[in-house]
C-alpha cells in the first residue's frame, strides 16, 4: 500500500500535516529544528524555527503557523515566515517539547518528555487562544500523538511508554475519563490521527507499521513499512484520502536509505481537515 515518495531527507521526521495553507504537507525534522515542505516538483523546502527542536507544526486560524519550540512554542504570521518565540514554558534543559495538535475549538494540546528519559519527567498542556497555559497530565513519559474524533466526544493519546493508545472522554472540552483504547505491548505507539469515521491510524515505531483501529478498538488493518523508525501518520490531499508517513534515523548506527523518508498511501476513508490553532 505504501511508496517511498522522497529520499532521507529528515534525521528525525515526525509530526505530518496536510494543509493547503503551505501548499500541502508539511512535517518536522524534530531535533534540527527545521520544517519540511513538501512541493509540487517533489523537492522539499526547509524552514529553519531558530531552535533546536521542531516538535510539531499547525496552521493558525488567522494565517502563518505555530511550531512547537524546545521549551515552548512559536508563532509566525505567514506559512514560511520567520518564528517568533514565546515565553517559555519551563526552564529545565533536560525537558524538551515532543508532540502537539488542536482539538476541536482550536486549542492547542502539546506534550513534553526528558532528553535522559526520565519516567514522568513530561507533562501533557493545553494552550488556549490567549497563549494561556494550563497542565491536561502532569506525569507522562513520552509524550507523542493526540487527535479528536470527528465528533470532538474523544480525543485519544499516546505516552508512548505506556506501549498502548488511551481514550479520554470530551466533556465541556476537557480530557476526562482516560483508559486503554487498545493494548500495544511489544510495540512503540508513536503519532495517531483520527479519520472522518472515527477511525484511528496509528504509527507503531520500532516495528516498522502503521495501524489502523476502528472506533470500537477492531485492528482494520495494518502495514508494513521499510523503515525501523515510523513515527507519525497523517491523512491530507484534496480528497483527504491521502496518507502521509514520516520515519526517523535517530540514533540509527546504519540507516537505510528509507529511514527519514516519507511513505504515501491511499485510504478508502478520508480525513478530517486539520484545525488551525486559534491563536
Amino acid at each position: 500500500m505504501f511508496e517511498q515518495i522522497t529520499p532521507a531527507v529528515a534525521y528525525h521526521g515526525e509530526g505530518p500535516v496536510w494543509s493547503r495553507e503551505w501548499g500541502g504537507l508539511r512535517w518536522v525534522d524534530m531535533l534540527a529544528g527545521d520544517l519540511l515542505t513538501l512541493s509540487d516538483d517533489g523537492s522539499v523546502h526547509r524552514l529553519h524555527v531558530g531552535s533546536p527542536v521542531a516538535a510539531f507544526v499547525r496552521p493558525r486560524a488567522g494565517g502563518g503557523f505555530v511550531v512547537g519550540l524546545e521549551r515552548g512554542i512559536g508563532l509566525a504570521d505567514d506559512p514560511f515566515g520567520t518564528v517568533r518565540p514565546l515565553e517559555r514554558m519551563w526552564d529545565d534543559p533536560d525537558i524538551r517539547m515532543n508532540e502537539g495538535g488542536t482539538d476541536p475549538w482550536g486549542n492547542l494540546y502539546a506534550g513534553s518528555m526528558s532528553y535522559s528519559r526520565r519516567p514522568g519527567a513530561g507533562k501533557l498542556y493545553k494552550i488556549a487562544p490567549d497563549y494561556s497555559v494550563s497542565t491536561v497530565l502532569d506525569s507522562v513519559s513520552t509524550s507523542n500523538g493526540i487527535d479528536f474524533s470527528p465528533d470532538g466526544t474523544r480525543a485519544y493519546y499516546h505516552d508512548t511508554s505506556q506501549r498502548k493508545t488511551e481514550v479520554f472522554d470530551v466533556v465541556e472540552g476537557e480530557l476526562t475519563n482516560r483508559r486503554t483504547f487498545h493494548d500495544a505491548t511489544g510495540t512503540s505507539p508513536d503519532g495517531l490521527t483520527v479519520d472522518s469515521e472515527g477511525n484511528v491510524w496509528v504509527a507503531l515505531n520500532r516495528v516498522g507499521k502503521i495501524r489502523l483501529y476502528s472506533p470500537d478498538a477492531e485492528i482494520l488493518g495494518e502495514w508494513d513499512i521499510p523503515a525501523r523508525l515510523v513515527t507519525a501518520v497523517t491523512l491530507g490531499g484534496e480528497d483527504g484520502r491521502d496518507v502521509f508517513v514520516t520515519t526517523s534515523a535517530e540514533n540509527l548506527a546504519d540507516p537505510t536509505p528509507t529511514e527519514g523518508a516519507i511513505f504515501h498511501g491511499r485510504a478508502d476513508v478520508p480525513g478530517k481537515p486539520v484545525v488551525p490553532f486559534a491563536g
